[in-house]
């Protein structure tokens, strides 16, 4: 009974219509260029077009039907498989789809009405209606398992295989190693060489303003250099900061996730059990996380609060970021969306969103906490 009351069967549902009224459509115009009054080989060469272009993109369209009745989106795959499962699609498959939904719910629908049928005996305006009653949830569950089947052999054509994936993660995992590496160095450098020369330049400068007379015009001038050094000082700290944060490399994420929610200008609840340092590409992507989210939150998203929670469990580190603003958030229209989505690929991690107009929005990642590179 719980899959009747879920909003599944009507899923399952669209996603057999879209795909049976794609055939109808493609039939009803292939006949309609054939029988068309401009000539016979006109008619076979609009043809030709049409279902050229109806077999490319039946399989971009089998991805967004997918996404009715399966959570995971498909990665864009180009090639033979593409174009031959929508031949196969169309020709045939889209056709059963429509046939399945039309004969799960047009045997319980013709004897739900038998009563208005005007053959039909005494008996049948009682019977017909019940019986029609009790096979209509009945329809849901050959609907349902026709859809998964056919989800099952659509992600089993259209999905990269998993040597593909491996390969590309691993390739993605190597180029991000080589940014960390790249991004310490560069911190590293940053902290011990111009930090310290603007350090000591601070110093002595207010040093020599102490030597000089008060109200003098060199005073004055030492003083606004002095000034100056200290701001660039404490731009140079926050540029080190963003390049690598030495909270991370030194504490780990916890101290690292506390020390942006400090700086937050929106209020942050912290709910963090990390028991062990993870693998600092893990802490990495985790802190990429949520200094973008909070950063987006502070932009966008009109909260008034919002939280962090992060659990290790299992051998996977899953963040969630929520916040109380206006939601709406879609991947769609947002480059640091996208941003995150990426970055959460790489590390061979998932994220899943959900922000309703009015909110909340709710970001949650789960990343692996192996090297993707050894799997």
């Amino acid at each position: 009974m719980g899959y009747l009351r879920s909003n599944w069967p009507l899923r399952a549902v669209t996603y057999l219509l879209t795909g049976g009224f794609f055939s109808t459509a493609l039939g009803l115009a292939l006949i309609g260029v054939l029988t068309a009054p401009f000539g016979r080989v006109m008619g076979v060469l609009a043809a030709v077009h049409i279902l050229a272009f109806a077999i490319l993109m039946a399989g971009p369209f089998e991805r967004w039907r997918l996404t009715l009745i399966d959570s995971e989106p498909l990665r864009p795959l180009d090639g033979w498989r593409t174009v031959s499962y929508g031949a196969v699609s169309i020709v045939a498959v889209g056709w059963a789809d429509l046939a399945v939904v039309l004969v799960s719910i047009g045997i319980p629908g013709f004897l739900l009405f038998a009563p208005l049928q005007p053959t039909a005996a005494p008996w049948q305006t009682i019977a017909g209606p019940v019986a029609g009653a009790v096979l209509l949830p009945v329809a849901a569950y050959p609907i349902g398992a026709w859809a998964g089947a056919r989800g099952a052999l659509a992600r089993a054509v259209l999905a990269p295989k998993d040597g593909e994936l491996r390969e590309v993660v691993r390739s993605r995992a190597r180029i991000v190693d080589a940014f960390e590496t790249e991004r310490r160095r560069i911190e590293r450098d940053l902290h011990d060489g111009a930090q310290q020369r603007l350090v000591a330049l601070h110093m002595k400068l207010g040093l020599a303003a102490l030597d000089l007379a008060p109200g003098s015009v060199a005073a004055k001038e030492i003083g606004e250099a002095h000034t100056l050094a200290g701001e660039a000082l404490a731009e140079l700290r926050e540029l080190i900061r963003g390049v690598h944060p030495q909270v991370l490399t030194e504490r780990g994420i916890p101290a690292a996730v506390r020390d942006i929610a400090g700086r937050s200008p929106v209020p942050v609840d912290l709910d963090i059990d990390l028991p062990d340092r993870l693998p600092p590409s893990v802490e990495a992507t985790a802190y990429f996380v949520v200094t973008e989210a909070l950063t987006n939150i502070a932009k966008h998203s009109g909260a008034d609060r919002c939280r962090v929670a992060a659990r290790g469990t299992e051998g996977v580190l899953r963040l969630e970021i929520e916040d109380d603003g206006v939601g709406g958030a879609d991947t769609a229209r947002g480059s640091g969306l996208i941003g995150l989505a990426d970055r959460i690929a790489v590390a061979d991690g998932r994220m899943f969103l959900s922000s309703p107009p009015g909110g909340p929005t709710l970001i949650r990642a789960e990343i692996p906490c192996h090297h993707p590179s050894a799997s």
